[in-house]
């Protein structure tokens, strides 16, 4: 009775919009066949950074300002460890992952920044959203933002020749480089991409929650990923996109919400998510055999 009702759609939205700003944008650095599993870590520090500058009353701007050069210089860093130093994306981002979290608790002191130090401006952002008088409804600018994202990324991949170039390093990195592709300046400019959407995400649930913690981005990693392999595969290339990445975060968001509505225990979920992942990543691999 209340599944599909606009309301609880328009609630859908929102609670995904933070996991679709992190998947698509994971989807850039997944088209080259790498990923990054900081990003959870990423988006729980930037969230700290901007709270903690709030409570020096710093004003939003600044705050807002330096949550994302955070989220760009880590990603940046990320890119350099793996186009520059060479080193596998698994075991890079791996290790940042566990640094940037470090960092997360550092600057807070482990704890929750909260209350008078959020300003409302801030806080009211998550609250409000554009009324839509014909429907009754409001749309949150929440899910705007993921709306706005999801746009700029499809551009991005599929309208420019950066993101053929993208395609290109995934299909064959070394062919790539033969054809003149500047190899290693576009990777870390993809992982630089990916930890801005990690630090916008942050921001979208340190304003929905009106906190910061270190661990509440925690989360976004293993959803994120799972979200691109289920768009992976429902494309007819077996490839990355990110409208079919788009699929997946609603396949999760809906199932969320279902098992929610049906009070099913929240490890019940964490084992069907698991599952999934598996489910897909094993259907895409039968597939790309049999092509």
């Amino acid at each position: 009775e209340t599944f599909l009702t606009p309301r609880n759609l328009i609630n859908i939205s929102q609670q995904i919009s933070m996991l679709a700003v992190v998947a698509f944008t994971m989807t850039i650095v997944m088209v080259m066949n790498d990923f990054d599993l900081s990003v959870g870590s990423m988006a729980s520090l930037s969230g700290v950074v901007a709270a903690v500058l709030f409570s020096m009353d710093y004003p939003i701007w600044i705050a807002l300002s330096a949550a994302l050069f955070v989220g760009i210089a880590g990603g940046l860093f990320n890119g350099f460890l793996v186009s520059i130093v060479g080193i596998l994306p698994f075991v890079a981002t791996l290790g940042t992952l566990t640094m940037f979290s470090g960092m997360a608790f550092l600057i807070c002191g482990g704890k929750t920044i909260f209350g008078r130090d959020i300003p409302k401006e801030f806080s009211s952002f998550a609250r409000n959203g554009i009324e839509i008088e014909m429907l009754s409804i409001k749309v949150p600018f929440l899910s705007i933002s993921a709306a706005f994202i999801l746009f700029i990324v499809w551009f991005l991949l599929e309208q420019t020749i950066y993101g053929r170039r993208l395609y290109a390093i995934g299909g064959n990195s070394e062919a790539s480089f033969l054809a003149g592709i500047k190899v290693k300046q576009i990777r870390m400019t993809a992982f630089a991409l990916t930890g801005l959407g990690a630090a916008i995400a942050g921001l979208m649930y340190a304003s929905r929650v009106a906190s910061a913690n270190p661990t509440q981005g925690s989360g976004l990693m293993l959803d994120a990923i799972a979200a691109v392999f289920l768009g992976m595969t429902m494309s007819e290339e077996g490839e990355p996109r990110v409208l079919a990445t788009l699929v997946g975060v609603l396949i999760l968001g809906v199932l969320d919400n279902g098992l929610t509505q049906m009070s099913v225990d929240s490890y019940i979920r964490e084992i069907l998510v698991g599952s999934i992942v598996i489910a897909a990543v094993a259907f895409s691999s039968i597939t790309k055999r049999k092509t």
